[in-house]
């Protein structure tokens, strides 16, 4: 049962009777009283159940992470009176419900839907709570609510911040393809084509022999290799948990993970994605599946539940899954933190597999904050900061160097700069044929 404000005025009311018969001022205030809750009780009695509202949500709503996304109730009366109340539509705090309450009129018979906006800033799976009937009596003194679980979710998809990067990065793609005005010549490269000599061309791209049977300079055009494979290898283990900035490690890597994933899919080549600690978690690619979906759409549905798991990354276990996606060379790119006991136990002895066959990038999200310690030399305090830091760091190029000399590149930088940084460093591979 539920009390509702007016049964408040109706006992201060009660206030004018014993003025009037102040000689029996007690009698009339527990008379006063029991009439109230005599009447209370009628309505509660009175008011129908909240569980007969029959309730129904429309599909989980899938949405990118920071931008709306609307969840519906349908809510029908199969009763002969009509119902007045409140309906809260309960969702987790992450799933951010802008406004879950919503006012209830819903005639015998009929149907009313009530939509609540949802405006998740958390990435993954963030789930209704329940939803919570509050129906009003005849007399509106109280009333009765009932909470039934009603399932529902809604899916934060990774933002995909790096897409903006995305346009400067097929324009350098489009020129090394030999698509723009500027032609330029990898090495390892495929013929393409002959064409006229344009000032700004390298002359060693001249055809002689072509020259000399047109009576005019022409040169040769080359094109990346096409058909090649990437492989992205995405880290959940304990090490994808750290914050750096305002968002996990594991968020940042998703979003390098998708800019490199367009980028290579736009390029002609092929492009899978294994997500795993000690376990595959997550599998997606280029024709994946009999839905045949598009790749940032496979990709970024299949990333949006990961979460980072605390355990220690089975390197040997990932490297299988590598291996048993493809035996021709293609790129794996390791999306993973640089950190030295995590790479220096786990992952060194787990990279002859896959440096004896495949060209290997370990890229990792810095920590922008050990730069900004090392720079801060203002209190005793400060300079034993800075001396940690600097203590990190040189481990940290310790590491990069040992994965150097088993022919591993490495890419570590900030989270704003990791995406456009591995862009680079594959169109730079492209150009040079080495794929």
């Amino acid at each position: 049962m539920v009390v509702r404000g007016p049964v408040l005025a109706l006992v201060l009311l009660g206030v004018v009777p014993v003025v009037l018969w102040p000689g029996s001022a007690g009698t009339v205030a527990a008379l006063w009283l029991a009439g109230v809750a005599l009447l209370v009780l009628l309505d509660a009695a009175l008011t129908p159940s909240p569980r007969t509202v029959g309730l129904e949500r429309s599909p989980d709503p899938q949405v990118r992470l920071g931008e709306p996304a609307a969840s519906t109730l349908t809510l029908t009366n199969p009763g002969t009176r009509r119902l007045r109340g409140m309906v809260r539509d309960a969702w987790v705090p992450s799933a951010g419900a802008a406004d879950p309450r919503h006012t209830l009129d819903l005639p015998a018979g009929e149907r009313r839907r009530v939509t609540t906006t949802l405006v998740p800033v958390r990435r993954g799976e963030r789930a209704a709570v329940g939803v919570t009937v509050r129906l009003h009596g005849p007399l509106g003194l109280a009333g009765r609510q009932a909470t039934t679980p009603v399932p529902g979710v809604v899916r934060s998809l990774p933002p995909f911040r790096s897409r903006a990067q995305l346009p400067s990065r097929l324009a350098r793609l489009r020129e090394i393809d030999g698509r723009s005005a500027v032609r330029t010549r990898g090495q390892g490269t495929e013929f393409d084509s002959l064409r006229d000599y344009v000032e700004g061309d390298d002359v060693r791209s001249i055809d002689w022999r072509a020259t000399a049977r047109r009576q005019h300079v022409v040169v040769r055009t080359w094109q990346p290799e096409r058909d090649r494979r990437v492989v992205i290898v995405l880290d959940t283990s304990r090490t994808g948990a750290a914050r750096v900035g305002d968002e996990p490690r594991l968020d940042a890597a998703m979003d390098a993970a998708l800019l490199l994933a367009a980028l290579a899919e736009r390029a002609g080549d092929r492009v899978d994605l294994v997500a795993g600690d000690r376990v595959v978690r997550a599998r997606a690619g280029s024709g994946t599946g009999s839905s045949r979906a598009p790749l940032l759409h496979a990709m970024v549905t299949a990333m949006a539940p990961l979460e980072p798991q605390l355990v220690e990354a089975d390197w040997t276990t990932l490297a299988g899954a590598v291996v048993g996606l493809t035996r021709r060379r293609a790129l794996v790119v390791l999306l993973t933190p640089l950190e030295p006991a995590a790479v220096e136990q786990g992952l060194l002895p787990a990279l002859p597999t896959l440096t004896a066959h495949h060209r290997v990038v370990l890229a990792s999200v810095a920590d922008p904050a050990l730069s900004r310690l090392r720079q801060d030399l203002s209190s005793v305090e400060r300079v034993y900061d800075a001396a940690a830091a600097e203590r990190a760091g040189a481990l940290r190029h310790r590491t990069a160097a040992a994965l150097a000399r088993l022919g591993v590149s490495v890419v570590d930088e900030p989270p704003a700069v990791l995406p456009g940084a591995l862009a680079d460093h594959y169109l730079e591979l492209k150009a040079k044929g080495l794929l």
